[in-house]
Parts: structure tokens; C-alpha cells; sequence
């Protein structure tokens, strides 16, 4: 059987997947004793790293709501802590297991990132919120994750620069005042120029203002919030597929050849190396065809599934399926569900609250290579993604 996940009437995701320890005898050495706390460390979306010290048996759940107390972030659905293995550089931790189940080396080492980029920026309850996903799109688009065009470029750095810096002054701020600041991969002084112009255009705007213009620009790339995942299709030609608020995305050679909305999908499962996508007929059909495409390893389709249930569930459901009990007779295959609130519950949970102030770090200036590189993940598959023509 393949492992599965059926999409309810608004689309349903599930998967399939193929005592206490005797004393040790006066001949065996004892194993050393571990201590109860265990040193978190964590770098956080502006490239500093957070220290936390977390019992050993704590789950992930308790650890993101350190890193959030320390943010003094409430809206926490939108985020997760990633961290590498042996088999694979980046891995979303999950939040209701042990830590100490996925990581073995100490200190525990994690990123703090955006796991659900909001559809719509402006629908976030707060502006400490919009800030930290700022961060995460400057840090996607340095990493070359994001693709801009120039002009985009250029827009996009203006309001980091108003956002950070205020309104342009001559007197103050001369030609030669962007020099630290990073807007682009491959920054060029024809960019910082033209970010300049576009700078003195923003007069007036407030930090929350310019963060805001950020967004609502930044989410109409192609590109913003989409997962990427290599995969081959049926006839063995390398494709990307990606995941993302709408529904399943299919690249081949940088173009979008595919989409299949959240909808349309009535069964996610993986076999193997194999994924596959159960799609509901069309207008004018009357079966449902079955998709696949094939993945490097069990894993890679194992974890493409995980993030498609995930993304389903955060976007599509009211609330999270509950997980099964264990009945008389064991459930052959993954338990696996999505564990957080929903966008709509967390949507619907008002804060009431003053709005937090905090000191804002966008230009990038302070980051150094070391920062970057722990920011940086997984960054073959997605330069291999924007160099293909």
C-alpha cells in the first residue's frame, strides 16, 4: 500500500509508510549520564544566534515557543525551526516530538524560519509579524531563492532602506550612504543607484509603512512562498515540484508547465521514491487520473509528502485533522498529520495587546558570511533552478 492522504471535502491529507531497560551487568561499563538541560542553539532571520537551554526530552513545540517569547512573536503558526542531518541539509523539526528524537549533536543547532508564507501580508495582525517575514524574503532573495528583475530589485531594496533608515537627507545620508547594505545577490552600483532614487520617492513613509509596501510587492513573485522540490516526471525528465498556499506547482527549465490547486487534488500518497496526486475529473471527464512523479530517494518523496500535508492543512482545513488512535488492531503506515493551528484559526485568535516595539535590521548590514552561510541552507537546488534556461 502507498502512503497516503485523502483530501476532504475542502481536501484531505494522509499517509502510508512500509519497557524500561534492564540493568547493565557488572561487565559493562556505564553509559554516561546526560544531563537534564541541553544547549538549543539557534540563528534567528536577521543572522544572530539565540542560546537556549531546553530539557533533553522537551518537544519541538517548546522550543519555537522560546524563540517566539524572545521575538515577542504571538502570531508563531507562520514559523518553524529547520535543522540538518546526515541524509538531507534541511528539515523542518516536528512539533510534537521529542527534539532529542531528530537531533544527536550538541549543541542542538536550528534555524528559525517562515514555514507558511501568508498568501496576503497585510491580513497579519502585527507589525513585528511583517517584520520577521521581511527578514525571511531578504534572506530568500540574497540566497537567490527568490528571483527579482532588476527594477524589482531595486523597488524591494527602497523600502528596506526607508524601513531601516527614514526618510532620505542629503546633508546626512550624501551618495555614498548604501554602501553596507545588500538589496541583491549580485549587487551592482547601477542597483544601489537606482535604489537611491527610489529612496527619496518614499518620503514620509513610517518603518511599518515601508515594510508593508515590502510585502505587497514581494508577494506578487512568482517564486514567494513556493518550496522547491527535485523530482523527475513520467517520461524521466527533470522537473521542480513545488509547494505552496495555492496548491502544488510543476517547473521544468524555469517555467511553470503545471498547477494543481489545493481543490482539485483529492489524494496525496507516496510509494517508495515515488509521490503521486489523485486529481478530481474534469468538467467534461469522468474519472480521476492519478499523477506521478519520482524522487530521489524514500526519503525526498517521504518529505515532499509531509510538507504537501502540512501546507493542505495550514491553508485549506478550519481546523487540523485529529490525529487517530491506536485501536485493537496496529494502522499499517504514517501517523503523520499537521499539528499547529490553521491560517483561518489563526487568523481568527485577536491579539489585544499594545504594539510591541522592537529595533528593526533589514539592510542586511550587520550580517556577516558566517551568518549567511547558517542562513542559507540547501542553496544548490534552488541556483541549479534559476541557472537552467
Amino acid at each position: 500500500m502507498p502512503e497516503e492522504t485523502k483530501i476532504p471535502a475542502s481536501g484531505e491529507l494522509e499517509g502510508v509508510e512500509n519497557g524500561p531497560a534492564s540493568s547493565p551487568s557488572p561487565s559493562k561499563k556505564k553509559a554516561p549520564i546526560k544531563g537534564k538541560l541541553v544547549l538549543a542553539r539557534v540563528t534567528l532571520l536577521d543572522g544572530t544566534l539565540l542560546d537556549v537551554n531546553i530539557e533533553r526530552k522537551s518537544k519541538g513545540q517548546e522550543l519555537l515557543e522560546k524563540v517566539c517569547e524572545h521575538l515577542n512573536l504571538l502570531e508563531k503558526d507562520y514559523f518553524g525551526l529547520t535543522y540538518e542531518d546526515r541524509h538531507d541539509p534541511r528539515n523542518w523539526l516536528e512539533m510534537d516530538k521529542r527534539i532529542a528524537k531528530f537531533v544527536k549533536n550538541e549543541p542542538w543547532k536550528f534555524n528559525f524560519e517562515v514555514k507558511f508564507y501568508p498568501p496576503d501580508p497585510a491580513q497579519l495582525q502585527e507589525d513585528i509579524t511583517r517584520y520577521q517575514l521581511c527578514l525571511q524574503i531578504r534572506n530568500d532573495i540574497l540566497m537567490g531563492k527568490l528571483p527579482c528583475s532588476f527594477v524589482t530589485h531595486a523597488l524591494l531594496g527602497s523600502y528596506l532602506v526607508q524601513s531601516e533608515i527614514g526618510d532620505y537627507d542629503a546633508e546626512e545620508h550624501g551618495r555614498n550612504y548604501l554602501k553596507e547594505f545588500r538589496f541583491a545577490p549580485n549587487q551592482t552600483p547601477e542597483l544601489e543607484e537606482k535604489v537611491m532614487d527610489l529612496h527619496r520617492t518614499h518620503k514620509g513613509q513610517t518603518p511599518a509603512e515601508a515594510e508593508l509596501h515590502y510585502l505587497e510587492n514581494a508577494k506578487k513573485l512568482a517564486m514567494y512562498g513556493v518550496d522547491l522540490h527535485p523530482a523527475k516526471d513520467s517520461e524521466g525528465v527533470d522537473i521542480m515540484l513545488g509547494v505552496c498556499a495555492s496548491g502544488l506547482l510543476v517547473y521544468r527549465d524555469r517555467l511553470r508547465i503545471n498547477r494543481f490547486a489545493w481543490p482539485k487534488i483529492l489524494k496525496i500518497s507516496y510509494k517508495r521514491h515515488n509521490f503521486y496526486i489523485k486529481i478530481r475529473p474534469g468538467e467534461f471527464e469522468q474519472y480521476e487520473s492519478t499523477i506521478g512523479f519520482k524522487l530521489a530517494n524514500h526519503r525526498a518523496a517521504k518529505k515532499l509528502w509531509k510538507v504537501s500535508v502540512e501546507h493542505h492543512t495550514f491553508f485549506r482545513l478550519m481546523t487540523p485533522e485529529p490525529t487517530q488512535k491506536t485501536g485493537l488492531f496496529p494502522r499499517f503506515g504514517s501517523k503523520f498529520r499537521y499539528s499547529g493551528r490553521t491560517h483561518y484559526e489563526t487568523k481568527k485568535a485577536l491579539i489585544e495587546r499594545p504594539a510591541p516595539r522592537f529595533e528593526r535590521s533589514l539592510s542586511g548590514r550587520g550580517l556577516t558570511s558566517r551568518s549567511m552561510d547558517a542562513l542559507a541552507g540547501p542553496r544548490q537546488m534552488e541556483e541549479d533552478f534559476n541557472k537552467r534556461k
